[in-house]
């Protein structure tokens, strides 16, 4: 079933969904990193950066929604249906891929939040800029471990195998299907109307 918000969006609301759903999306699998990353410092800041995305996720569904249910538009969609580059839907839990992820992702993010920030729009153009200033820690992150991990021949290859996956879109992989399963399990346990 496509979301009545699908069937009546401008380009830039797709743009904005594909933001959005790289932010869920990406959030989640840095939530991942909880308990198993390297050191005890990087649990705590992939922690935080995946809040930020799926805050940010959830701010930018708010917009899209026009004051419905954000969470429907966030849950509510078949994997097939969600915008998110395979970038964001891979499950990787080696540390070269997840810096190298990390990486390429703030990269391609930084250009649309910079367009973005000059939209027409002032509700758009804002929540831009709100996005942005939290933004530049993710890009700080990923550009400090780059910066440590740039000779390292694992690191390297995962540039290369990632690199491919930043802009293409098509939605529904296996991956997405198994993550979708799991982070939409207790809303779609619920009846429908079930208000928390």
């Amino acid at each position: 079933m496509v979301s009545p918000v699908l069937r009546r969006v401008s380009e830039r609301a797709q743009l904005l969904l594909e933001i959005a759903d790289d932010e869920l999306i990406l959030g989640w699998r840095d939530s991942e990193w909880t308990g198993i990353a390297p050191f005890l410092e990087e649990d705590v800041a992939f922690s935080s950066i995946a809040q930020n995305e799926i805050g940010h996720a959830r701010a930018v569904y708010e917009l899209l929604s026009e004051g419905e249910d954000a969470d429907a538009l966030a849950f509510d969609r078949s994997p097939d249906e969600y915008r998110c580059a395979p970038l964001v839907e891979l499950r990787l839990l080696d540390w070269a891929h997840a810096i190298a992820r990390r990486w390429l992702y703030e990269a391609a993010d930084r250009v649309r939040i910079e367009a973005l920030m000059q939209d027409d729009d002032p509700a758009v153009a804002g929540l831009a800029a709100k996005i942005d200033r939290e933004e530049i820690y993710h890009r700080l992150h990923a550009e400090m471990w780059a910066e440590r991990l740039k000779d390292e021949p694992r690191y390297q290859a995962a540039l290369e195998e990632l690199r491919p996956l930043v802009e293409r879109r098509n939605g529904g992989s296996t991956e997405l299907t198994e993550l979708w399963e799991e982070m939409t399990s207790v809303r779609r346990s619920q009846p429908a109307g079930t208000t928390w």
